[in-house]
């Protein structure tokens, strides 16, 4: 093995979620490999405060997990950089709002091939590497799905579509890779991102009354979730939900 310290590759993680769960994992002691397709500096800011505030190697690597190609190419950078592959974060994801009469079989597999082709995709390459590594208690997988997977949703019923095949593919994963490799899931709710950020005073309160703790989660919170199932060595196949106990109503 290489002397680098272990190291986690996240997907998406130049804001949001992503960039949230790439520093905790950097604070935690792991070298991080930060991708991202189009917000170059970024990632890059994410890979300098990895460096500067964990004290952690990070490298920057512009890879559209939608394309199986470049998802390989993704993993084999992050090994070439450090010698060695130990946790990875599926979180590369996109959006759209569309109903489905106005749909197009285009914009339906485009969000399918960055969801799910690029979460298959993304684990498939990284797999043989995740099997060579030491790291305890085992090397992991997490998927970052949605609570739409569980609720269905108007007008985007692709990435609602996604995020369910994502859970699926979570469990058969876990399945086919233990005991070698764990592998498991996260279901956030309404998160406050810049990409919520458009909300009217309306929408906001509405959705928040839809939540019994009364409150919208962080990119943290699942960042703390992420760490959490990293490490529980007795849990895979499992989708963590994160919202607030929106769910249950």
């Amino acid at each position: 093995m290489c002397e680098h310290m272990p190291t986690a590759l996240v997907t998406g993680s130049s804001r949001g979620i992503g960039r949230a769960i790439a520093l905790r994992y950097a604070a935690d002691g792991y070298d991080v490999v930060v991708n991202y397709v189009s917000s170059e500096q970024a990632a890059r800011t994410v890979a300098t405060l990895v460096r500067e505030e964990a004290d952690q190697e990070a490298i920057a690597v512009r890879a559209d997990v939608g394309d199986p190609d470049a998802a390989a190419d993704l993993v084999e950078a992050a090994v070439a950089e450090f010698g060695r592959l130990d946790h990875v974060v599926n979180n590369a994801g996109i959006d759209q709002h569309v109903f489905t009469e106005d749909l197009s079989p285009e914009d339906f597999d485009h969000v399918m091939d960055v969801n799910v082709n690029g979460t298959f995709a993304v684990t498939k390459a990284a797999l043989p590497h995740l099997r060579e590594s030491d790291v305890e208690p085992t090397p992991s997988v997490v998927n970052i799905s949605s609570i739409l997977a569980h609720e269905g949703a108007p007008i985007e019923c692709h990435y609602a579509a996604s995020k369910a095949g994502i859970v699926g593919l979570t469990k058969s994963h876990a399945l086919d890779f233990a005991p070698d490799v764990r592998v498991n899931a996260i279901a956030p709710g309404h998160i406050e991102t810049d990409m919520t950020s458009d909300r009217s005073e309306a929408e906001e309160r509405e959705q928040r009354d839809a939540i019994p703790l009364g409150i919208f989660g962080r990119p943290a919170d699942v960042a703390e979730a992420a760490a959490f199932l990293r490490d529980a060595r007795f849990v895979t196949g499992e989708t963590l939900e994160v919202n607030g106990g929106e769910l249950m109503r």
